[in-house]
């Protein structure tokens, strides 16, 4: 495709059909997305949020800011695996706030979050491995998602839009730091992402213009954050499902990376007593060792990004929810997760990004050995979990929100994929409890 790798990405969007199993599929992950949000007002960072919403008063791009924070909350939001970012929390809160205020039809928004998964996962896969260990990815990439969606929803032509992503991305940022202290930062990041791109895509729309070479140019986005891009990757495989076929869902509540060992650790779960194990090993890919080597957990936030608490938690009580990450269970498990390590380790290490998996090896005291491995993540795309398990997901973290008449709600959110209404999720507990 000739032109910036923008219009190129503008094409192959608008190049690509929507089946009625695609619409089906966006309305699922939808209500993942805002079942997450409501999930989220109960947390103390979403309380935090909600306060800070009030005093801004209802406006499209505040609203996004505070619907995507929310989402990212509890860490059981949607992730893809290729791009490392977490699409959901950002092109769904813009499309909904867009899609609201010009009137938009159930299917019409559907095709709107279809288009911001694509254009911000394709730009994630282009920033390459490197970016992410000092960049989050779902803060870098995400204002291109909500730039698209938005930018879809209100009409954008050609130009305008390329300077809707221009602007999209010159708003880039979002930095791994906050995990130092378990700052709440992340949150912003998702919040921050889905606003960038309501205003970009409100303001071209008024004819202000963005840089077109925005990712590729000698002072955008992968010469500034990114010491290994890969500017083929953004426009590769048109032919490809859209991405948001190729998102995966999260199982558990706590980070992505942490997923596949502790699917191989609940399997282990029934055949050990932990006062047993002598010692754990869980082999993994560098990104899971980055983020998520924290042999103890001194928060609840802590405790969901600490592999050896989460593999801990599996193998001990054969489940991990919401309470797994609580004070009592962190001390609990302490002994335990100081007995974990991880390990760099094949075929995960050069299988990563392409699949997210682990292996956790358990060395018993009397010298036997038991092991279970996962090449993929549970919800991934080879291991789905299908619509009834993903309403059941939905169902669980709107229980935990204290959203009432849960089956009707989940039911206005598919009817969309009918061309329903969007419920005014501002007219009941969401954005002004």
């Amino acid at each position: 495709m000739a032109g910036t790798l923008t219009e190129g990405l503008r094409r192959l969007i608008e190049a690509k059909p929507v089946a009625r199993a695609d619409l089906e599929r966006a309305a699922l992950f939808v209500l993942d997305a805002l079942a997450n949000m409501l999930a989220g007002r109960h947390s103390e960072p979403g309380r935090i949020l909600l306060q800070h919403a009030r005093r801004l008063g209802r406006d499209a791009g505040r609203e996004a800011l505070t619907m995507g924070a929310l989402i990212h909350i509890l860490e059981t939001d949607d992730l893809h695996r290729a791009s490392v970012v977490h699409p959901g929390c950002v092109v769904v809160p813009a499309a909904y706030a867009v899609a609201r205020r010009e009137g938009a039809g159930g299917q019409r928004f559907l095709q709107a979050v279809l288009k911001g998964f694509e254009a911000c996962c394709r730009v994630g896969m282009g920033v390459g491995p490197g970016h992410y260990r000092i960049w989050h990815n779902t803060a870098t990439c995400g204002p291109f998602g909500s730039a698209y969606a938005a930018g879809d929803l209100i009409g954008l032509d050609a130009v305008q839009m390329v300077h809707a992503l221009g602007n999209a991305g010159t708003q880039s940022a979002g930095l791994w730091e906050f995990l130092a202290t378990g700052a709440m930062s992340k949150h912003l990041h998702a919040g921050r992402a889905a606003e960038a791109g309501v205003i970009a895509a409100d303001l071209a729309r008024l004819g202000f213009t963005g840089p077109p070479a925005i990712l590729e140019g000698p002072k955008g986005l992968f010469a500034g954050a990114c010491p290994d891009p890969r500017p083929e990757a953004v426009l590769a495989e048109p032919e490809q499902p859209w991405q948001l076929c190729l998102t995966s869902i999260k199982p558990w509540p706590s980070c992505r990376h942490t997923h596949p060992a502790i699917d191989a650790a609940l399997e282990l779960s029934a055949r050990i007593a932990p006062e047993t194990v002598a010692r754990v090993e869980v082999e993994t890919y560098r990104a899971a060792i980055d983020v998520c080597d924290r042999p103890v957990a001194n928060s609840e936030y802590e405790g969901k990004f600490s592999l050896q608490h989460c593999v801990a938690t599996a193998l001990t009580d054969g489940r991990v929810d919401f309470a797994s990450f609580a004070p009592d269970a962190r001390a609990r498990l302490r002994d335990l997760a100081g007995r974990v390590e991880l390990r760099l380790s094949e075929p995960y290490a050069s299988a990563y990004p392409r699949a997210w998996g682990s292996a956790v090896r358990v060395t018993m005291r009397d010298g036997n050995v038991l092991r279970a491995a996962r090449q993929h993540a549970k919800g991934d795309p080879e291991a789905p979990l299908d619509a009834a398990a993903m309403q059941a997901k939905a169902r669980m973290l709107l229980d935990h929100g204290g959203t009432t008449e849960p089956d009707r709600f989940i039911a206005r959110i598919l009817a969309l994929a009918e061309d329903g209404p969007l419920p005014d999720l501002a007219d009941g507990p969401a954005l002004a409890a």
